[in-house]
């Protein structure tokens, strides 16, 4: 994989997505039409970055539209017609991104220089923090009697990275913190901050 890119498309959303996380798209506009069936032929990535300001959809506002500096890049793992002229998508998240200034083509799409950063060190949950793994054991158990598999196998508990992005994704906490908590660079750092939350909330 590229270490860097000149050109990166990017999906700008409402959302902020994790390394390892799985993310699940309904398109329908044009210019991401265009580009989910390049990244499919190509087997090539593109850019999450959760939107500041904007919109999701194409607008008259896209020329004002902000996005967020560090992202992650995506994989297209599969491809369902919903129907005519829409598509549900399944991606899953690769390494985080430092992402340049962006720019519009004409179809809409917007692109952007971005440099890969440094995946996660594979860092074990530290015993004091093991409490906090074994209740995201709990959580996909009770998700996966309700039909429910939010996260993609195979399942890291061990990792304190991998543990606290998979919190990080399903708690209710504002999409700035979510996107503090996924541009730090110490996954135990990460994992002790919602910790600390679970703990605060009576969770743990």
């Amino acid at each position: 994989m590229s270490t860097s890119w000149t050109d990166l498309p990017l999906f700008p959303l409402q959302t902020v997505l994790f390394p390892d996380g799985l993310l699940q798209l309904k398109v329908f506009e044009a210019r991401y039409l265009d580009l989910m069936s390049r990244c499919l032929r190509n087997q090539s990535p593109f850019g999450v970055v959760c939107i500041q300001q904007g919109s999701e959809v194409r607008s008259d506002a896209d020329a004002s539209a902000s996005f967020e500096s560090i992202g992650v890049l995506a994989q297209v793992l599969d491809v369902d017609a919903e129907g005519p002229g829409i598509l549900k998508v399944r991606c899953q998240g690769g390494q985080r991104i430092q992402v340049g200034q962006p720019r519009q083509l004409a179809d809409g799409l917007w692109v952007a220089p971005a440099d890969l950063l440094d995946a996660d060190d594979v860092t074990a949950v530290p015993t004091e923090l093991s409490p906090c793994a074994q209740a995201l054991g709990h959580a996909i158990e009770s998700l996966a009697e309700q039909d429910q598999h939010p996260f993609i196998q195979p399942h890291r508990l061990h990792d304190a990275g991998w543990v606290a992005n998979r919190w990080c994704e399903i708690l209710p906490i504002s999409l700035a913190a979510k996107q503090k908590l996924m541009a730090l660079d110490a996954p135990a750092i990460r994992l002790k901050l919602v910790d600390d939350y679970l703990r605060g909330k009576g969770v743990l």
